[in-house]
Formats: structure tokens, sequence, C-alpha cells
């Protein structure tokens, strides 16, 4: 449906165009007459005169006066129709692995989409941050997590979770793990881990160390809450109270907490997939006292479009502060989720602020 072909300068849609308002976008689309495309409101055009636009409510409604889309719509509608290929192939290959069958191959993929093998694999990539073959292993990875607690033999479980051959697997069954996979089915039998509990400014906090360094840290209002969730992960290891040293480590994550401008030297015990780990190792470089986008870290990593999977990453972080998940933010500035509440993402982003803003101490 049209509306009057000349906007006046009271009329919202026409201040919107103006000022590239994306809020407007899937509200109503704009044409030019002396062109012949529409555009979204948001669109970056030259401004077009006010007695050449048209208003429409949607995309159809413009194409059906007769006007095209312009490049930059046709490429977002593309980009919206790619989206969804990869998010179709993604469930192909989840339906598989957790039925214990083989993934569908990469040709297989393209095919059923209509696109070129090599052009269903870089759409794929830049979407998710991974192959669809590694997509599929990492499925099948946490499958195996998720079931391996209950089979008798390690054995068994890898070929449940579809594993053909267990040689791979335990190649690389400690950085999936975290410990061998027959530990992994005892509940983490074998496994020391030391932890305390304590008090900072942003509630409790729980801090864990493995033989290889910190594995856990976690915030919350309940301190009981916080133990169970350790001992809900690895119900049969020895989880003990620390020694001296390992309260030192304790105070220097207290520390960084309440003076981020302290540091924290402390090994790090980090599992988690190859993506996460790149995700992980970007938010480390992120200096204190600033923030950056999901898009961002995307960008960092080499996968622009790996945004959802990057948030994804964030929201598995095990090491509250050490891995500084809440330096990231929406891209609009909004502060968005954090695993361990949003008010604390708000209370650390000022702290680091503050510290940022102190000046240096004269030597």
């Amino acid at each position: 449906m049209t509306t009057p072909a000349r906007p006046t300068e009271s009329d919202p849609r026409w201040a919107a165009v103006l000022a590239c308002d994306a809020a407007a976008d899937g509200r109503f689309v704009y044409a030019v007459r002396t062109t012949g495309v529409w555009c979204h409101p948001s669109s970056p055009t030259r401004r077009p005169r006010p007695e050449n636009v048209e208003f429409f409510d949607s995309p159809a409604a413009a194409e059906a006066a007769g006007y095209r889309p312009s490049r930059r719509a046709d490429a977002g509608q593309l980009g919206r129709q790619h989206t969804a290929q990869v998010a179709a192939a993604c469930r192909r290959i989840e339906a598989a692995v957790d039925a214990a069958q083989a993934p569908p191959t990469l040709d297989a993929l393209a095919a059923e989409e209509g696109l070129s093998r090599f052009h269903f694999h870089r759409l794929f990539k830049a979407a998710t941050g991974l192959t669809p073959r590694a997509y599929a292993a990492e499925r099948r990875a946490r499958l195996l997590r998720r079931t391996l607690p209950g089979h008798a033999r390690v054995t068994d479980a890898l070929y449940d979770a579809g594993f053909g051959a267990s040689s791979r697997f335990y190649a690389q069954a400690d950085g999936l793990l975290g410990m061998a996979p027959a530990d992994f089915r005892a509940g983490g039998r074998g496994q020391r881990i030391r932890f305390a509990i304590g008090q900072c400014a942003l509630g409790a906090i729980l801090v864990a160390e493995s033989a290889r360094g910190l594995c856990a840290i976690a915030l919350g209002d309940d301190p009981d809450a916080l133990a169970r969730g350790l001992q809900d992960q690895f119900p049969r290891a020895e989880l003990v109270g620390g020694d001296a040293a390992f309260e030192r480590h304790v105070a220097q994550v207290i520390g960084f907490v309440e003076a981020p401008g302290l540091g924290l030297d402390l090994p790090l015990d980090v599992r988690g997939t190859a993506f996460q780990q790149r995700v992980w190792q970007a938010l480390r470089a992120v200096p204190a006292g600033s923030t950056v986008s999901y898009a961002d870290i995307a960008r960092r990593i080499g996968q622009p479009r790996a945004v959802r999977a990057v948030a994804q990453a964030c929201a598995a972080n095990p090491l509250a502060v050490a891995i500084p998940c809440h330096r990231v933010v929406r891209s609009d500035g909004a502060l968005s989720g954090y695993r361990w509440g949003v008010e604390r993402k708000r209370a650390l982003q000022a702290r680091e602020r503050q510290a940022a803003a102190r000046p240096a101490p004269t030597p």
C-alpha cells in the first residue's frame, strides 16, 4: 500500500530515511521513481529528492508496484537466504550425529541447497566458524560428553556417539574432556581438584584448580550452589580444600576482581573446542577498561560472520574474569547476557573503566 508520494518533513518515515535508522527496517521501505529501486530506511545511499519518493509497507508491495530491490537490499535478502541455508545444513548434521549415523558429506549438503561445493563450504565456515566436518565432530564430542557417564565401557559410548574408530578420539580426548575418557565416564575419578569459596564485591566466588592451573572461576549469590555446581560436574573427583599456596591464588583472583589494574598472572587450565579456544584467546587480548562487540571478536579471529558462534563460546566460558567475556557487548553497546548475571557484568566494566582512568603511579 502506498502513501502520499511527497513525504513531508513531519513524516516520521522520512525522518527515519534521513537518519538511516536501522530500527525502522522491517516497518516500511521507500522507493525512488527516478531509479526504479526500493531501499530499506537504513540504506546509506545518496538521499533522493522527497518528491521522487514513495513509501510501501513491505518489499513485496514495492515490487508489485514495479520497483526492484537496490543492490544493498538484494544483498541483504541473499544474506538472509544463506543464513537459512546454513541453519538447515546444521540441523541435518545434528540429526545424523544424534542418530549415530555418518553426517552428510559436503557435496550432499551443497547439492541440497543448490550451491557449489566451494561456495557452500565458504558460507558455512563464515556463519559458524567451522567447516561442516568440524561442526559434526564437535556435535559428536558434545554427545559423547553427555552420554559417556552412563556407559559401562568407554568403547560402547564411542560407538553410540558415532565414532567409527577410537584412535582419533583418544588422540584428542584430553583436550575435549580434560582427562582420560575412563576418568570422565567415572565422574572425574582420580582427579584431584583444589577449590575454595570466598567473598568479593560481586558476591560469592568459587575458584578451583587442577594440576594444570585454574580450571573454574564462578560467581554467584549462594556459596553452596557454587560448590554443588562443581561437584555436579565431576561427582567422583576428589575435591579438596586448598593449601596455603592455593589460598594465595584465590586471593589473587579476588584482588583482580576488586582492582583490575593488578592483572592476573596465573596458569589456566582451559579446555574447549578449537573455535572456543580462539575466541577465549581473543578475549584475553581485550584491554581492561575497554569493550568490544561479538562482531569485533568474530572479525579478530578471522570469522566475521560467526557472531552467534562467538556468543555461544562466551556463554561457555568456565573462567569468569580470567577470560574476560564481560568485556563483550552487543553492536549497539547494550550489555546483553552474562553467565554470572548482567549486573555483575555492569559492575566489572565500571570497575575496569575506573581503574583505567586513574593516573599511573609515579615511579
